[in-house]
């Protein structure tokens, strides 16, 4: 599939925003950290995207009713579902100059994940939902191993387009829900 940059400006994929805000302490000195920790763009990428996936749990598999939409809030409180972890990515990400983009799949809901231009390459989608038993999602940039494949036979489908910013209707039902059960009842359901 090929990826189109929803604005032609690289710029867009490195703004900070009020979701990824990445000028925000808390994502800067994990930025640092994680930078102190790796040699290149392509190390602290995949020391990221680790980060993210393993130590953030997604709040449906560890039961966790809390709501989180603003990458700080999810790094500091641990927590967030597949757009939140998404949003926190993408603030490490550009908190240390690399591009990046947020994705969508259509499954029964929304999916949210990434997408990174390390320097030198293409856009590489990742996603840092997190694994569990039937999902199984890596960091790679020769290919993809995303958590979920999509089945058009169901009428699922990747959206190619990378957005600098999460979509409203994503941002809106964050927002609002007052715990993840409401939020699963308003989660948007196509792009």
């Amino acid at each position: 599939m090929e990826l189109i940059q929803e604005s032609p400006e690289i710029a867009a994929y490195l703004a900070v925003s009020e979701a990824i805000d990445h000028d925000h302490p808390q994502v800067r000195a994990l930025a640092a950290q994680l930078r102190a920790e790796t040699a290149d763009a392509y190390t602290y990428a995949k020391a990221a995207f680790e980060y993210v996936r393993d130590t953030v749990p997604h709040s449906h598999d560890a039961d966790d009713p809390r709501v989180t939409w603003r990458a700080s809030d999810v790094l500091t409180r641990r927590t967030g579902i597949c757009f939140a972890k998404a949003h926190a990515l993408t603030a490490l990400l550009r908190a240390e100059g690399i591009p990046a983009a947020l994705c969508y799949q259509r499954l029964d809901t929304l999916h949210g994940l990434i997408a990174l231009r390390l320097p030198g390459g293409d856009w590489a989608r990742q996603d840092p939902r997190g694994n569990k038993p039937g999902v199984h999602a890596e960091f790679r940039t020769d290919r993809e191993q995303l958590a979920w494949p999509v089945h058009p036979e169901r009428g699922e489908a990747d959206s190619p387009v990378l957005y600098a910013e999460p979509l409203p209707a994503v941002l809106r039902c964050l927002r609002r829900a007052a715990d993840r059960t409401e939020l699963w009842r308003t989660l948007p359901t196509d792009f």
